[in-house]
């Protein structure tokens, strides 16, 4: 799945870190200074992180997330809440991990010619509609950017930019020629610019897709292949197998009455139900408060099949709450944004609408 991610020339990390040092023949690194980097490294994200690991983090800070009710509504269940928190806990792990990495890259007075980058692979894991998800809340990740002397410091980059685009900026920074083929394009000219805001006009779009997140989600171990493109107003979501469960199999909790698994095998087991959601609290607590009136409509949101064309003006409704596909008075937005998105597709020749019989639906792509 391609990534939209905030770009920031200074910033927090809010998900996985990616340290990228310039090559070594660039930096100038040989021999002793090498070993000095990679032991320094080392012991940065080895041992020596033994007392923060993200369990810890989270029963030192869960108690305060969870009693503050921070951005979580009061009518959310506490297992939800502390789902919430385990997740800032791990943000603020994170956070100490990046810290400690400057402090290396600082003592072996590399900081200020190396490029660091701060991102994250998806949204929040565990909850409806995020990972796994071309909505907002699944693609959306921090990006911050540091390169003294290259990159003008405290600025937020409103250009659209997807993850794709940072293996040809690391090769620009580099010194090294970009590739022809590559579909990602260095953010080296927004990074080097003094401005902020939008830097460059024609970056107002970004294309992001999806064809599986776990391998035995469904029957068959098919995938759910959805391809999405976001602009400022509208987020439209072209979704190529309607029939099929977006969140994996049910395994016949469709049925409000069924029986569900237990809430700890809900917690423990991502693959016991609906398997392209990761196993949470929040999942286990949508599944067993799924009949109720107040929690159906948004069960069947987050976990119910899917039409196959979604379309979200955002301007109104930046939550994806009402789907606009189909509705006359919003044909041309749809229509427009389905023929730009179908011919990015064609363009960078994906299989999804390139091959009739399409790879990803057979032989090695489904196998057991």
């Amino acid at each position: 799945m391609n990534r939209r991610a905030f770009l920031r020339t200074t910033g927090v990390a809010l998900g996985a870190v990616a340290l990228a040092g310039l090559p070594v023949r660039a930096q100038g690194l040989e021999g002793e200074d090498l070993a000095n980097l990679e032991k320094a490294l080392q012991a940065v994200l080895g041992k020596g992180f033994k007392d923060l690991t993200p369990s810890n983090v989270i029963k030192l800070t869960m108690p305060a997330i969870a009693e503050s009710g921070a951005n979580v509504p009061a009518e959310v269940a506490e297992a939800t809440r502390q789902d919430l928190a385990g997740y800032y806990g791990h943000i603020l792990a994170i956070d100490e991990y990046l810290g400690r990495i400057m402090t290396a890259l600082e003592e072996l007075s590399l900081a200020d010619r190396t490029l660091v980058v701060v991102s994250g692979d998806h949204g929040i894991p565990g909850f409806p509609r995020a990972k796994c998800n071309l909505y907002d809340i699944g693609c959306e990740v921090a990006l911050a950017v540091r390169l003294p002397g290259r990159i003008p410091a405290g600025r937020v980059i409103d250009d659209f930019v997807n993850l794709m685009d940072l293996c040809p900026t690391f090769l620009e920074a580099a010194g090294h020629p970009v590739p022809a083929h590559m579909t990602g394009r260095s953010l080296m000219p927004i990074l080097e610019s003094p401005r902020q805001g939008q830097i460059e006009p024609d970056r107002t779009f970004v294309v992001t897709g999806r064809e599986r997140h776990v391998a035995r989600a469904r029957q068959g171990n098919l995938p759910y292949p959805q391809r999405a493109i976001r602009t400022k107003e509208y987020l439209y979501i072209r979704n190529f197998a309607p029939d099929r469960w977006p969140m994996g199999d049910p395994v016949g909790l469709d049925d409000p009455s069924a029986p569900a698994p237990s809430h700890a095998e809900l917690c423990r087991n991502t693959f016991v139900v609906y398997a392209d959601l990761d196993a949470s609290p929040t999942k286990a607590w949508m599944i067993h408060h799924r009949a109720e009136e107040g929690v159906r409509a948004l069960f069947e949101l987050g976990f119910g099949k899917r039409p196959a064309e979604e379309l979200y003006d955002l301007r109104v409704d930046p939550h994806h709450m009402v789907n606009l596909a189909g509705r006359p008075e919003h044909e041309a937005a749809c229509r427009e944004l389905s023929e730009k998105l179908l011919r990015v597709l064609r363009e960078t020749d994906d299989p999804r609408v390139t091959e009739p019989d399409c790879r990803y639906e057979r032989g090695a792509y489904v196998a057991p």
